[in-house]
């Protein structure tokens, strides 16, 4: 893979690319590290929509490079944030699961890193109504719920009855960027992946919240009426402004096209 920016111009391996960020050291308790990580095509389209509205990423955009190095994302993080419609995605099998981090090489890394095995798990729903995977309670994963103040007050108590916390973070009932990195900072997280969609994205950047994001561009394009672009909600002003920190380019991958691996800095995090 050709490095690009910062100069000089070289060749690097993608293996451990990531992983040499040190992202776990860049946060701490009173102002934690926000980051996300998404997969795009050259039109904006991060999956795509069918028939029954489940949403999906193409497999000819995919590659094992874009997977190891969102991976090497997932081993540095002590916390992930998710939501309620990738709980039902796995619970269905419509997706596979990234609530572990299952690489020998990564679970040694965050041994020797001073990391937990596992990362805490944030469920972020406004409507409360999913499956907890089976896969959380086996690998003693540390679970919340959050959710906003007006969401259903019958699954509200379904969750806490089961004793899985409920964090409220919205006036309404949607989830709210600020609130929720206020209550994980509270409990001591410092280093927290967005593995969740648009919407969460959304909010974090609006409330000023994200201290990185991870961008693969792929070298294609996919067209298509029902699709899924980074962000969904109204006009952004400074604080969707990006700043280019690294670019990286890999010839003939996908085969027959290319991609780009981007990181941008959000200045103005909180």
């Amino acid at each position: 893979m050709q490095k690009i920016y910062p100069s000089p111009c070289e060749k690097v391996s993608i293996k451990g690319l990531y992983l040499a960020h040190q992202l776990h050291k860049q946060g701490s308790i009173e102002s934690p590290f926000v980051y996300a990580n998404f997969l795009s095509s050259l039109d904006g389209r991060i999956a795509l929509e069918d028939a029954a509205q489940d949403t999906y990423i193409p497999k000819h955009i995919t590659t094992a490079s874009d997977f190891g190095l969102f991976m090497e994302l997932h081993a540095q993080a002590d916390c992930l944030i998710t939501h309620g419609g990738y709980m039902r995605a796995l619970g269905a099998g419509r997706l596979g699961n990234i609530l572990q981090v299952r690489n020998k090489d990564h679970v040694e890394w965050r041994r020797n890193n001073g990391l937990k095995p596992q990362p805490a798990v944030i469920i972020a729903s406004a409507s409360l109504n999913f499956p907890l995977h089976h896969s959380l309670q086996e690998h003693a994963q540390t679970v919340y719920i959050a959710t906003g103040r007006n969401a259903d007050p019958e699954r509200i108590r379904y969750w806490q009855d089961l004793g899985v916390p409920v964090l409220f973070t919205g006036e309404d009932r949607m989830v709210r960027g600020a609130p929720l990195i206020r209550q994980l900072s509270a409990l001591g997280y410092k280093t927290i992946y967005l593995i969740a969609g648009p919407q969460m994205l959304d909010t974090m950047i609006r409330d000023r919240q994200l201290s990185r994001l991870y961008l693969t561009i792929t070298h294609q394009l996919i067209g298509g009426k029902d699709f899924r672009t980074l962000l969904t909600g109204s006009t952004l002003g400074t604080e969707g402004n990006l700043t280019l920190e690294a670019l990286y380019y890999e010839q003939d991958s996908p085969p027959g096209s290319g991609q780009f691996f981007i990181q941008f800095g959000l200045k103005h995090a909180a």
